[in-house]
């Protein structure tokens, strides 16, 4: 009995801790996302293309989980739905990643893994301003948003306004490799990347809160995501591939 109890004990806090080591899993797969980028881009290839397979992959990778498991919980199709998706797929595939991509050649994928952390600050300050956030000074939830929105956004200026020194934690036959690197790096448009990429943030931040509108509207998630790739793919099919 004690056995049974000690596993249920377990197993129930596995489960309680299902999201958060999602969110683990999920930061892994963002940094790999970083570093392919940040080799293709830097190989060549065209932004608007990168995005274009991109969203043609995850279409792919999604379509069938979306078409079998939602199949009988799949909202009838709006307007008002049809031209939030729209919107959401000119703000992330069009806006956002096309924005991060230029940010990522200009900067490093380090630098632009860092920078995304605004992202929650940016959301912050924008659902305030749409009065979707309620900041209430006299509540500890409140301080604390606001004060951590001050830290990501001094970072993010601190980064911007400085790049200190190269950290050789390489072994010494790899430092003529990488410090010719780091001169290369040195010359590219640090700031402009770096704004880009926070200019990325305020599109992806833009596109969170359209989404919460749209998912109470048509609450078929992989299917809304479905329909967002497929938009991302056509509305970026007019930029100069």
């Amino acid at each position: 009995m004690e056995e049974k109890s000690v596993c249920g004990k377990a197993l129930g806090v596995l489960h309680k801790a299902k999201p958060y080591l999602a969110v683990v899993c999920l930061q892994f797969g963002y940094s790999g996302m970083h570093v392919i980028n940040a080799v293709t881009l830097k190989r060549g290839m065209n932004h608007y293309v990168l995005t274009v397979y991109r969203h043609v992959a995850a279409t792919l990778a999604i379509a069938p989980f979306a078409l079998v498991l939602e199949r009988k919980i799949r909202p009838k199709m709006t307007l008002s739905v049809f031209l939030k998706i729209m919107l959401l797929a000119l703000l992330e595939p069009v806006i956002d990643q096309n924005l991060y991509y230029v940010g990522l050649k200009y900067t490093s994928a380090s630098f632009a893994s860092a920078s995304v952390n605004v992202l929650p600050a940016i959301t912050f300050i924008v659902a305030t301003l749409f009065r979707l956030e309620k900041v209430d000074m006299k509540k500890i939830p409140s301080q604390a948003k606001i004060i951590g929105t001050i830290i990501t956004v001094s970072g993010a200026m601190v980064m911007t306004l400085y790049k200190g020194p190269i950290v050789d934690i390489f072994m010494a036959s790899r430092r003529s490799h990488h410090g010719s690197d780091f001169s290369n790096s040195s010359n590219q448009h640090w700031i402009v990347g770096t704004l880009m990429l926070l200019s990325s943030c305020l599109g992806w931040s833009a596109f969170f809160i359209v989404q919460s509108f749209t998912v109470s509207q048509y609450p078929a998630e992989l299917s809304l995501s479905m329909l967002i790739c497929v938009m991302g793919v056509v509305e970026v099919q007019p930029w100069p591939l």
